[in-house]
């Protein structure tokens, strides 16, 4: 019976001998003996797999690159946790995004939890991205209301700033959009937003007096005075920058109306006002107005002529549907589609002709107002 605890004994020590040499030897198989490291981190893009990051954007997709990565269970930037998709996580590599979420603590720190608890941290910063500023809702908005600027990385405490210094009231802050109280002293010209992570200028105007070719102050040209909105009653939409046209009455099936324009010499000064180089290069501006529609634009077709020699061209066909629900919002349409429906035109220092008509299928129970026609620079050249 000895013998045979004996026998029993020495099996199970020379097990255990076996399975802790068969341990090590894993362990020391494995890179770095089995312990996770981080390489270095570099772009996705397999085109450019040797460029190396050592920070990046919100949102950026990037590589992890190291060894015995293969039991990560969370990796956070910050105090922000990163999503993780096990497909994407090898023992030599892991994709991950960076969180678009601002942080609250900042430490500048990679950090990737382990299955077995065990904690891995590497230096890299992640930029915080300034504000963005891609368009306001309406570009013409009294002192006292409310204006809205649209973009991203509106990250509080938020400020915004009007040309002549004035700082408008923050009324609400998204991450796409913010709303401000316009104050008074407000100046037509770039708005300035700014966080604690930079600041922007717009490359749109605020109340944007620019190259205007249509403004009704006063009226000009050949065609419908009758639309004009000098003292606006309690029916009329509240006036933005001081006359506007304002369309109130049926519009036909394929029914020819004109809306405004004229020729050079009947709209006087006013049709010298778009730039040359919209002329020529007409892939950098927009063509803007403000809009009001009491009742929803759903048929027909609004047509434009600007910045030709004369009325024998072609139009441009601005289609339905659009509904501001009775608030005023600035329309913007990219200059180049506008003049791709004619000839190319030549510069003309003696002005431009210009034609706006209703012609298009469908009949339209129109209320619509409209302001302030341009042709401004998409950007703002620095």
């Amino acid at each position: 019976m000895q013998k045979i605890y004996r026998s029993i004994l020495l099996f199970i020590l020379c097990a255990g001998i076996v399975a802790g040499y068969s341990s090590c030897t894993k362990k020391d198989s494995l890179p770095n003996n089995g312990e996770p490291s981080i390489t270095y981190v570099r772009v996705t893009d397999p085109l450019a797999a040797d460029s190396l990051l050592v920070e990046a954007g919100q949102g950026i997709l990037i590589a992890i690159v190291g060894v015995n990565l293969g039991d990560a269970k969370e990796i956070w930037f910050n105090d922000q946790k990163a999503s993780l998709t096990l497909p994407y996580i090898t023992a030599t590599t892991i994709l991950v995004s960076v969180p678009s979420q601002i942080p609250t603590e900042v430490d500048n720190k990679l950090k990737i939890i382990f299955g077995n608890g065990k904690k891995l941290e590497y230096n890299f910063p992640v930029k915080i991205s300034k504000p963005l500023v891609t368009r306001m809702d309406c570009e013409y908005v009294a002192s006292g209301d409310i204006a809205t600027i649209n973009g991203d990385f509106f990250y509080a405490p938020v400020t915004v700033t009007f040309n002549g210094g004035a700082a408008g009231e923050i009324v609400e802050v998204k991450d796409k959009q913010v709303k401000v109280r316009v104050p008074a002293g407000a100046q037509p010209g770039q708005i300035t937003v700014k966080t604690n992570f930079g600041e922007v200028l717009s490359d749109f105007w605020f109340r944007d007096n620019r190259n205007i070719f249509i403004s009704s102050d006063p009226f000009t040209g050949w065609w419908n005075s009758g639309f004009v909105v000098s003292n606006p009653g309690a029916d009329d939409p509240a006036a933005i920058n001081g006359n506007y046209i304002r369309v109130k009455q049926t519009v036909s099936n394929w029914q020819w109306m004109e809306l405004a324009g004229g020729p050079a010499d009947a709209m006087g000064p006013i049709s010298k006002n778009i730039p040359d180089e919209a002329i020529q290069k007409p892939e950098n501006y927009y063509l803007k107005f403000e809009l009001n529609t009491k009742k929803p634009y759903n048929n027909n077709a609004i047509k434009f002529c600007v910045g030709v020699a004369d009325g024998d061209h072609g139009d441009y066909s601005w289609l339905p549907p659009y509904d501001t629900k009775g608030a005023w919002q600035t329309v913007i349409i990219p200059y180049e589609e506008v003049t791709a429906a004619y000839p190319k035109q030549s510069v003309n220092p003696n002005g431009y002709y210009t034609r706006i008509v209703f012609s298009g299928p469908g009949e339209l129970n129109c209320d619509m107002s409209f302001d302030n026609f341009r042709i401004v620079p998409k950007i703002i050249k620095k």
